[in-house]
């Protein structure tokens, strides 16, 4: 099942959103100063791709420099992707089948507005 809704995931909305966490990351590694940020924005932009069998869970080592980093994050890319997030969940809950991959469009709000101190983990 987690495949067939990767691949539904894929072709409606995952493709579209993982270009725009791939803009993100490109654009902070042109600056050197935001290379941290690429790297996150590269990893978000995978799970975008495929997110079923996978979650987010927070960094055990994670301190004060990724809350910086991520309100930093929040101002320039977070908010702009989340909001891609809300509209794209918004118009797959619209059918019915699109409802599970609205509602998983909407869980990956969280980690598109705060991606450091955050890992992509696969679930068992």
């Amino acid at each position: 099942m987690r495949t067939l809704l990767n691949i539904i995931w894929l072709v409606l909305c995952g493709f579209w959103m993982a270009l725009g966490y791939l803009l993100a990351g490109v654009i902070c590694c042109v600056l050197i100063v935001t290379i941290p940020f690429g790297l996150a924005s590269f990893r978000i932009a995978n799970y975008a791709l495929w997110p079923f069998g996978r979650t987010v869970v927070e960094r055990r080592d994670a301190g004060a420099a990724s809350f910086v980093g991520n309100v930093i994050w929040f101002l320039f890319a977070g908010l702009w992707l989340s909001i891609g997030h809300i509209f794209t969940g918004i118009a797959l809950c619209i059918t019915i089948i699109g409802i599970p991959l609205g509602v998983a469009n909407f869980k990956m709000i969280p980690v598109s507005l705060m991606p450091l101190g955050k890992e992509i983990v696969e679930i068992p």
